[in-house]
Protein backbone atom coordinates (compact mmCIF):
# COMPACT_ATOMS: atom_id res chain seq x y z
CA UNK A 1 0.00 0.00 0.00
CA UNK A 2 1.59 3.35 -1.20
CA UNK A 3 1.41 6.28 1.41
CA UNK A 4 -1.39 7.67 -0.44
CA UNK A 5 -3.68 4.60 -0.41
CA UNK A 6 -2.46 4.50 3.44
CA UNK A 7 -4.02 8.18 4.18
CA UNK A 8 -7.04 7.67 1.98
CA UNK A 9 -5.96 10.19 -0.96
CA UNK A 10 -7.23 9.44 -4.37
CA UNK A 11 -4.98 11.58 -6.47
CA UNK A 12 -1.47 12.19 -6.00
CA UNK A 13 -1.41 16.09 -5.34
CA UNK A 14 -0.57 17.70 -2.05
CA UNK A 15 -0.91 21.32 -1.91
CA UNK A 16 2.03 22.85 0.16
CA UNK A 17 1.02 24.72 3.49
CA UNK A 18 2.23 28.20 2.93
CA UNK A 19 2.15 30.23 5.95
CA UNK A 20 -0.41 33.28 6.24
CA UNK A 21 -1.53 31.81 2.59
CA UNK A 22 -3.13 28.57 2.64
CA UNK A 23 -6.27 29.07 4.01
CA UNK A 24 -8.78 26.24 5.61
CA UNK A 25 -11.01 27.05 2.60
CA UNK A 26 -8.38 26.13 0.08
CA UNK A 27 -6.91 23.09 2.23
CA UNK A 28 -10.69 21.95 2.61
CA UNK A 29 -11.20 22.70 -1.49
CA UNK A 30 -7.86 20.67 -2.71
CA UNK A 31 -8.58 17.51 -0.02
CA UNK A 32 -12.49 17.66 -1.58
CA UNK A 33 -10.74 17.27 -5.25
CA UNK A 34 -9.31 14.41 -4.20
CA UNK A 35 -5.83 15.68 -3.10
CA UNK A 36 -4.46 16.49 0.51
CA UNK A 37 -4.88 19.57 0.99
CA UNK A 38 -3.07 21.53 3.85
CA UNK A 39 -2.75 24.66 6.61
CA UNK A 40 0.07 25.47 7.82
CA UNK A 41 0.41 26.87 11.68
CA UNK A 42 3.80 27.42 12.13
CA UNK A 43 3.12 31.17 12.46
CA UNK A 44 0.32 31.32 14.91
CA UNK A 45 -0.68 29.95 18.32
CA UNK A 46 -2.51 26.92 19.83
CA UNK A 47 -5.90 29.02 19.46
CA UNK A 48 -4.96 30.45 16.46
CA UNK A 49 -4.17 27.03 15.20
CA UNK A 50 -7.18 25.14 16.77
CA UNK A 51 -9.52 27.63 15.18
CA UNK A 52 -8.20 26.64 11.79
CA UNK A 53 -8.15 22.97 12.17
CA UNK A 54 -11.80 23.04 13.07
CA UNK A 55 -12.76 25.16 10.14
CA UNK A 56 -10.95 22.78 7.72
CA UNK A 57 -13.12 20.23 9.66
CA UNK A 58 -16.30 21.52 8.76
CA UNK A 59 -15.36 21.87 5.24
CA UNK A 60 -14.55 19.00 4.32
CA UNK A 61 -14.66 15.05 5.80
CA UNK A 62 -11.37 14.15 3.68
CA UNK A 63 -8.00 13.79 5.41
CA UNK A 64 -5.98 17.00 5.31
CA UNK A 65 -2.59 17.88 6.22
CA UNK A 66 -1.40 20.48 9.04
CA UNK A 67 2.17 22.03 8.74
CA UNK A 68 4.48 22.86 11.77
CA UNK A 69 7.69 24.49 12.15
CA UNK A 70 10.34 23.13 13.41
CA UNK A 71 13.08 25.42 13.84
CA UNK A 72 15.77 25.63 16.46
CA UNK A 73 15.09 28.23 19.26
CA UNK A 74 16.44 31.98 17.97
CA UNK A 75 19.56 33.63 19.42
CA UNK A 76 19.28 37.00 20.89
CA UNK A 77 22.48 38.99 19.49
CA UNK A 78 21.40 42.75 20.65
CA UNK A 79 24.26 43.89 18.84
CA UNK A 80 23.67 42.40 15.42
CA UNK A 81 20.19 43.08 15.84
CA UNK A 82 20.44 46.51 16.07
CA UNK A 83 22.65 46.83 13.25
CA UNK A 84 20.20 45.20 11.32
CA UNK A 85 17.52 47.79 12.23
CA UNK A 86 20.16 50.42 11.73
CA UNK A 87 20.28 49.28 8.30
CA UNK A 88 16.69 49.24 8.41
CA UNK A 89 16.66 52.78 9.23
CA UNK A 90 16.45 54.20 6.06
CA UNK A 91 13.88 51.68 4.33
CA UNK A 92 11.46 52.60 7.44
CA UNK A 93 12.06 56.29 7.05
CA UNK A 94 10.56 56.92 3.32
CA UNK A 95 7.64 55.82 4.55
CA UNK A 96 7.15 57.82 7.98
CA UNK A 97 8.01 55.02 9.97
CA UNK A 98 10.16 54.38 13.07
CA UNK A 99 11.73 50.27 13.10
CA UNK A 100 10.69 48.43 16.52
CA UNK A 101 13.22 49.14 19.68
CA UNK A 102 13.92 45.77 19.82
CA UNK A 103 13.01 42.57 18.12
CA UNK A 104 10.55 39.80 19.17
CA UNK A 105 10.53 35.91 18.78
CA UNK A 106 7.64 36.22 16.87
CA UNK A 107 6.77 32.87 17.37
CA UNK A 108 7.46 29.32 18.85
CA UNK A 109 9.36 26.01 17.53
CA UNK A 110 6.93 23.04 17.14
CA UNK A 111 9.77 21.43 19.27
CA UNK A 112 9.20 23.57 22.34
CA UNK A 113 5.52 24.77 22.24
CA UNK A 114 4.00 22.07 24.38
CA UNK A 115 0.52 23.99 24.15
CA UNK A 116 0.88 23.22 20.54
CA UNK A 117 1.73 19.79 20.95
CA UNK A 118 -1.24 18.91 23.64
CA UNK A 119 -3.68 20.47 20.75
CA UNK A 120 -2.23 18.17 18.00
CA UNK A 121 -2.93 15.59 20.44
CA UNK A 122 -6.32 16.23 21.07
CA UNK A 123 -7.47 17.10 17.75
CA UNK A 124 -5.45 14.21 16.02
CA UNK A 125 -5.19 15.22 12.28
CA UNK A 126 -4.79 13.26 9.48
CA UNK A 127 -1.43 14.54 8.79
CA UNK A 128 1.45 16.32 10.50
CA UNK A 129 4.31 17.48 8.48
CA UNK A 130 7.42 19.08 9.87
CA UNK A 131 9.67 21.69 8.19
CA UNK A 132 13.32 22.64 9.15
CA UNK A 133 13.87 19.92 11.38
CA UNK A 134 11.97 17.21 13.84
CA UNK A 135 10.81 17.79 16.99
CA UNK A 136 11.67 15.67 19.58
CA UNK A 137 11.25 11.64 19.47
CA UNK A 138 8.89 11.21 22.43
CA UNK A 139 6.57 13.71 20.45
CA UNK A 140 6.68 12.07 17.20
CA UNK A 141 5.77 8.69 18.72
CA UNK A 142 3.08 10.18 21.28
CA UNK A 143 1.68 11.60 17.48
CA UNK A 144 2.14 8.27 15.83
CA UNK A 145 0.28 5.92 18.65
CA UNK A 146 -2.53 8.87 18.68
CA UNK A 147 -3.28 7.74 14.79
CA UNK A 148 -1.20 11.25 13.12
CA UNK A 149 0.48 10.22 9.76
CA UNK A 150 3.86 12.10 10.03
CA UNK A 151 5.84 13.99 6.99
CA UNK A 152 9.14 15.68 7.08
CA UNK A 153 10.91 17.75 4.25
CA UNK A 154 14.41 16.83 3.28
CA UNK A 155 16.83 19.31 0.87
CA UNK A 156 19.63 16.51 1.27
CA UNK A 157 19.95 12.28 2.24
CA UNK A 158 20.95 12.63 5.83
CA UNK A 159 17.87 15.17 6.44
CA UNK A 160 15.82 11.94 5.05
CA UNK A 161 17.83 9.03 7.06
CA UNK A 162 17.14 11.13 10.00
CA UNK A 163 13.51 11.42 9.28
CA UNK A 164 13.54 7.87 8.66
CA UNK A 165 15.15 6.85 12.17
CA UNK A 166 13.19 9.11 13.43
CA UNK A 167 9.95 7.08 12.49
CA UNK A 168 8.25 9.32 10.16
CA UNK A 169 5.72 8.11 7.17
CA UNK A 170 6.97 9.80 4.36
CA UNK A 171 9.53 12.46 3.59
CA UNK A 172 8.82 15.84 1.25
CA UNK A 173 11.81 16.30 -1.41
CA UNK A 174 12.05 19.87 -1.34
CA UNK A 175 14.15 20.83 -4.12
CA UNK A 176 16.52 23.82 -4.39
CA UNK A 177 13.48 25.57 -7.20
CA UNK A 178 11.03 25.75 -4.48
CA UNK A 179 8.98 28.74 -2.87
CA UNK A 180 9.11 30.10 0.75
CA UNK A 181 11.55 28.90 3.23
CA UNK A 182 13.89 25.94 2.73
CA UNK A 183 13.36 23.24 5.13
CA UNK A 184 17.53 23.12 5.79
CA UNK A 185 17.51 21.09 9.24
CA UNK A 186 20.48 23.14 10.21
CA UNK A 187 21.30 26.90 7.85
CA UNK A 188 24.84 27.03 9.23
CA UNK A 189 25.76 24.07 7.61
CA UNK A 190 25.71 24.45 3.79
CA UNK A 191 22.86 24.21 1.71
CA UNK A 192 24.03 21.49 -0.74
CA UNK A 193 21.41 22.92 -3.11
CA UNK A 194 19.81 19.69 -4.84
CA UNK A 195 17.21 20.08 -7.72
CA UNK A 196 14.37 18.39 -7.16
CA UNK A 197 15.02 15.96 -9.90
CA UNK A 198 18.56 15.01 -8.55
CA UNK A 199 17.38 14.94 -4.96
CA UNK A 200 13.98 12.78 -5.82
CA UNK A 201 15.94 10.14 -7.47
CA UNK A 202 18.58 10.22 -4.54
CA UNK A 203 16.14 9.74 -1.97
CA UNK A 204 14.14 7.10 -3.77
CA UNK A 205 17.69 4.72 -3.73
CA UNK A 206 18.97 6.10 -0.53
CA UNK A 207 16.22 5.87 1.57
CA UNK A 208 13.37 3.43 2.38
CA UNK A 209 10.68 6.21 3.19
CA UNK A 210 7.91 6.74 0.68
CA UNK A 211 8.99 10.07 -0.89
CA UNK A 212 7.06 13.51 -2.33
CA UNK A 213 8.52 15.59 -4.72
CA UNK A 214 8.33 19.74 -4.17
CA UNK A 215 9.89 22.13 -5.98
CA UNK A 216 8.99 23.76 -9.42
CA UNK A 217 5.79 22.00 -10.57
CA UNK A 218 3.55 23.66 -11.79
CA UNK A 219 1.37 21.45 -14.07
CA UNK A 220 0.68 17.87 -14.42
CA UNK A 221 3.74 16.86 -16.80
CA UNK A 222 6.08 18.30 -13.55
CA UNK A 223 3.71 15.77 -11.91
CA UNK A 224 4.37 13.16 -14.53
CA UNK A 225 7.92 13.64 -14.09
CA UNK A 226 8.56 13.45 -10.73
CA UNK A 227 6.55 10.39 -10.58
CA UNK A 228 8.60 8.29 -13.48
CA UNK A 229 11.50 8.66 -10.87
CA UNK A 230 9.79 7.14 -8.45
CA UNK A 231 8.11 9.80 -6.23
CA UNK A 232 4.45 8.70 -5.15
CA UNK A 233 3.35 11.94 -5.50
CA UNK A 234 3.94 15.91 -5.83
CA UNK A 235 3.70 19.03 -4.08
CA UNK A 236 2.60 22.06 -5.29
CA UNK A 237 2.74 25.90 -3.53
CA UNK A 238 2.77 28.48 -5.75
CA UNK A 239 0.64 26.72 -8.08
CA UNK A 240 -2.07 27.48 -5.65
CA UNK A 241 -1.15 30.80 -4.76
CA UNK A 242 -3.07 32.08 -7.32
CA UNK A 243 -6.65 30.28 -6.52
CA UNK A 244 -9.36 32.63 -4.90
CA UNK A 245 -9.25 30.50 -2.00
CA UNK A 246 -5.59 31.22 -1.11
CA UNK A 247 -4.74 34.35 0.90
CA UNK A 248 -2.92 36.44 -1.20
CA UNK A 249 -3.49 39.76 -1.43
CA UNK A 250 -4.21 41.88 -4.63
CA UNK A 251 -0.22 42.93 -5.15
CA UNK A 252 0.98 39.59 -4.35
CA UNK A 253 -1.32 38.17 -7.29
CA UNK A 254 -0.42 40.72 -9.60
CA UNK A 255 3.34 40.48 -8.28
CA UNK A 256 3.06 36.79 -9.61
CA UNK A 257 2.36 38.34 -13.41
CA UNK A 258 4.97 40.59 -13.35
CA UNK A 259 8.50 39.93 -14.03
CA UNK A 260 9.91 39.20 -10.91
CA UNK A 261 8.31 35.94 -11.27
CA UNK A 262 10.91 35.48 -14.06
CA UNK A 263 14.02 36.21 -11.93
CA UNK A 264 13.07 34.55 -7.83
CA UNK A 265 15.61 34.95 -5.10
CA UNK A 266 16.81 33.10 -2.73
CA UNK A 267 17.53 35.62 0.80
CA UNK A 268 17.23 35.51 3.95
CA UNK A 269 16.84 39.02 4.48
CA UNK A 270 13.06 39.22 5.37
CA UNK A 271 12.71 36.42 7.91
CA UNK A 272 16.71 35.35 8.89
CA UNK A 273 16.25 31.96 7.05
CA UNK A 274 17.08 31.12 3.71
CA UNK A 275 13.63 31.25 1.60
CA UNK A 276 12.94 32.18 -1.83
CA UNK A 277 10.78 34.78 -3.20
CA UNK A 278 9.68 37.23 -6.10
CA UNK A 279 12.30 40.12 -6.69
CA UNK A 280 10.90 42.67 -5.16
CA UNK A 281 12.40 46.32 -3.48
CA UNK A 282 13.08 43.97 -0.37
CA UNK A 283 15.18 42.09 -1.92
CA UNK A 284 17.05 44.54 -3.87
CA UNK A 285 17.69 46.48 -0.81
CA UNK A 286 18.94 42.86 0.60
CA UNK A 287 21.29 42.61 -2.29
CA UNK A 288 22.94 46.09 -1.20
CA UNK A 289 23.11 45.66 2.23
CA UNK A 290 26.52 44.35 2.43
CA UNK A 291 26.04 40.64 3.36
CA UNK A 292 24.90 42.16 7.08
CA UNK A 293 24.37 39.18 8.87
CA UNK A 294 20.26 39.18 9.60
CA UNK A 295 19.22 37.84 13.32
CA UNK A 296 18.52 34.41 14.00
CA UNK A 297 15.16 33.64 12.62
CA UNK A 298 12.13 34.01 13.45
CA UNK A 299 13.68 37.29 15.22
CA UNK A 300 14.53 39.12 11.93
CA UNK A 301 10.89 38.31 10.44
CA UNK A 302 9.81 40.45 12.99
CA UNK A 303 11.59 44.16 11.38
CA UNK A 304 10.56 42.50 8.25
CA UNK A 305 6.84 42.40 8.85
CA UNK A 306 7.39 45.87 10.56
CA UNK A 307 8.54 46.61 6.87
CA UNK A 308 5.85 45.60 4.79
CA UNK A 309 3.10 46.88 6.79
CA UNK A 310 4.65 50.18 7.23
CA UNK A 311 5.18 50.49 2.89
CA UNK A 312 1.57 48.61 2.99
CA UNK A 313 -0.19 51.23 4.56
CA UNK A 314 1.52 54.15 1.85
CA UNK A 315 0.55 51.79 -1.21
CA UNK A 316 4.05 50.23 -1.79
CA UNK A 317 3.63 46.21 -1.42
CA UNK A 318 7.32 45.33 -2.53
CA UNK A 319 8.57 44.66 1.16
CA UNK A 320 6.22 41.57 1.51
CA UNK A 321 6.98 38.46 1.67
CA UNK A 322 5.97 37.56 -1.19
CA UNK A 323 7.18 33.63 -1.75
CA UNK A 324 7.26 30.95 -4.89
CA UNK A 325 9.23 28.71 -6.74
CA UNK A 326 11.09 29.08 -10.28
CA UNK A 327 8.15 27.87 -12.17
CA UNK A 328 6.40 31.14 -11.01
CA UNK A 329 5.52 32.44 -14.60
CA UNK A 330 3.32 29.09 -15.15
CA UNK A 331 0.49 29.91 -12.38
CA UNK A 332 -2.75 29.71 -13.36
CA UNK A 333 -5.61 31.73 -11.96
CA UNK A 334 -8.42 28.88 -11.20
CA UNK A 335 -10.21 27.50 -8.54
CA UNK A 336 -8.52 25.29 -6.42
CA UNK A 337 -11.17 22.41 -7.56
CA UNK A 338 -10.34 23.32 -10.80
CA UNK A 339 -6.71 23.07 -10.74
CA UNK A 340 -6.73 19.95 -9.18
CA UNK A 341 -8.95 18.52 -12.06
CA UNK A 342 -6.44 19.97 -14.77
CA UNK A 343 -3.38 18.75 -13.01
CA UNK A 344 -5.12 15.34 -12.72
CA UNK A 345 -5.65 15.89 -16.94
CA UNK A 346 -2.30 16.96 -17.81
CA UNK A 347 -0.71 14.36 -15.78
CA UNK A 348 -2.92 11.60 -17.76
CA UNK A 349 -1.94 13.08 -20.89
CA UNK A 350 1.24 13.37 -20.24
CA UNK A 351 1.45 9.59 -18.99
CA UNK A 352 -0.24 8.29 -22.23
CA UNK A 353 1.73 6.95 -24.80
CA UNK A 354 2.00 8.90 -28.06
CA UNK A 355 0.28 8.32 -30.96
CA UNK A 356 1.56 5.64 -33.20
Amino acid sequence: MSFLEDIGIARPIIQAPMAGISTPELAAAVSNAGGLGSIGIGATHAIGAKAMIEEVRVRTDRPFNVNVFVHAAPSTDTTRERRWLQALAPEFDAFDATPPAALETIYQSFADDDEMFELLMALRPPVISFHFGLPPQDKIEALKAAGCKLLSTATNLDEAVAAEQAGVDAVVAQGYEAGGHRGVFDPKVPDQKLGIFALVQLLVAKCALPVVAAGGIMDGRGIASVMALGAEAAQLGTAFVGCPESKADIAYREALKGAGAYQTIMTTAISGRPARCLSNRFTAWAAEADRLAPPDYPRAYDAGKALHAAAKSQGEFGFGAQWAGQGAPLMRELSAADLVEALMLELKEARSPFPG
